[in-house]
């Protein structure tokens, strides 16, 4: 499947087949929480966190993916990325674009 963030597949004519999205509600270990909160004081990369946000993504990315291939899909465009805390220590990450078909 191919993923573009631009509005077109280059060398392609297509047809839009829809919106496609896949989320996921991320948590970090509490463990990991409390060594990011002791981090917080003292400066720096919160490691654990950027670890949860990146296997978050690459989870809605999935989901994404799948969705589009379930409509029969080339590529999906535009794909652009979200984020949002639901509670501390929590995060959703969703991933969204327009599924298309190649002519």
């Amino acid at each position: 499947m191919l993923l573009l963030n631009i509005n077109y597949v280059p060398g392609k004519e297509i047809d839009a087949l829809g919106i496609v999205k896949g989320n996921v509600v991320q948590s970090k270990h509490i463990g990991k929480d409390i060594m990011a909160g002791l981090k917080n004081v003292v400066g720096g990369e919160l490691h654990g966190y950027t670890e949860m946000l990146n296997e978050a993504r690459a989870i809605a990315t999935q989901r994404m993916v799948e969705e589009a291939e379930a409509l029969g899909a080339d590529a999906v465009i535009r794909i652009e990325y979200a984020t949002s805390a639901i509670m501390d220590g929590t995060a959703e990450v969703i991933a969204y674009g327009t599924a298309v078909k190649y002519k």
